[in-house]
């Protein structure tokens, strides 16, 4: 029997092994977002399972071939491999505490692939083709604030504070509160909205009462109204966020802004958008147009013709 078989089948028994238990009272401790939780204890557990042992009988010769085997037999993409990897970097450097270099635990390298991006035109007719008056502010929200669809979701009434002109999200992404702009215009949207809702405490309710609507259902409606639209680029919620960070900065606003308003930890992630903002990248000076202008080339002497 093996030493700790529990974590291999604790998602079908719902047990909770020593070792799974300690791991997941790590993560608790450090405050890792449930969702992240729930990830890693799926991806631990089915690395022990391929293994038919438990983690810690294997080390890193298996989880090389652990990678192998979702790379090449999964067919899964780079980016996917990386819960994967900081699954079992918790795993064994924080939990089971072994002293493992960053070689043990192979990162593959994420191909940069540029966001698509939508026009101003582009979002206007997207809008244009959203009938319900729930989903079009559900998704002009998420465009004109620049939020994950998980944070608008999970807005509540409470959150949208007219007199400051401003959105307070709580706990986004890395569990961090922020606020951003409200607009304007999307504020006269939201009170069309909330007149015909009435909404309580969560500014958009779900089907179950007393809870938010699902992320599920915001794609489906995203989808929907993009196949009226006509937009033969693909539009989702994350989308209207990579247009909202570009449109901005194509604008003229600062980098660091958009950073706070984006809810990045990193400038760097920011700074992407550089490469997609046509308008900012292409309008800038080159250094040849700053050069003194050099005397005119002279004409070549005309090829005389064969006689």
């Amino acid at each position: 029997m093996d030493a700790h078989p529990g974590f291999i089948i604790a998602s079908r028994r719902c047990a909770m092994t020593p070792l799974r238990q300690r791991m997941l009272h790590d993560m608790q401790i450090r405050n890792l977002a449930e969702n992240t939780q729930r990830s890693y204890l799926i991806q631990v557990s089915s690395f022990a399972r391929h293994f038919r042992r438990s983690p810690e009988l294997l080390g890193p010769e298996e989880i090389r071939a652990w990678l192998i085997y979702l790379r090449e037999e999964r067919k899964l993409a780079p980016a996917s491999l990386h819960p994967t990897i900081g699954a079992l970097r918790f795993l064994y450097r924080v939990t089971l505490k072994r002293d493992w270099s960053d070689e043990d635990f192979p990162l593959p390298k994420k191909p940069l692939r540029l966001p698509v991006i939508l026009s101003l035109d582009e979002v206007a007719t997207f809008f244009d083709a959203i009938p319900s008056l729930k989903y079009r502010a559900i998704l002009m929200t998420a465009y004109a604030a620049g939020l994950r669809i998980s944070e608008v979701a999970h807005l509540k009434t409470t959150d949208i504070d007219s007199q400051r002109m401003v959105i307070r999200v709580n706990q986004g992404k890395n569990r961090r509160d922020r606020f951003v702009m409200l607009s304007p215009r999307l504020l006269e949207i939201l009170r069309t909205y909330w007149l015909n809702a009435h909404p309580r405490d969560w500014l958009f309710p779900g089907d179950v009462p007393g809870h938010p609507i699902t992320t599920a259902a915001i794609w489906q409606a995203c989808n929907r109204a993009r196949q009226r639209s006509g937009i033969q680029k693909p539009i989702t919620p994350h989308v209207l966020r990579h247009a909202f960070a570009t449109h901005l900065l194509e604008a003229g606003t600062d980098v660091r802004k958009i950073q706070l308003l984006m809810g990045h930890r990193s400038l760097a992630t920011t700074s992407r958008y550089l490469t997609v903002a046509t308008s900012a990248v292409c309008s800038t000076t080159s250094p040849f147009d700053l050069l003194p202008h050099p005397a005119p080339i002279p004409s070549a002497p005309a090829v005389p013709e064969d006689v």
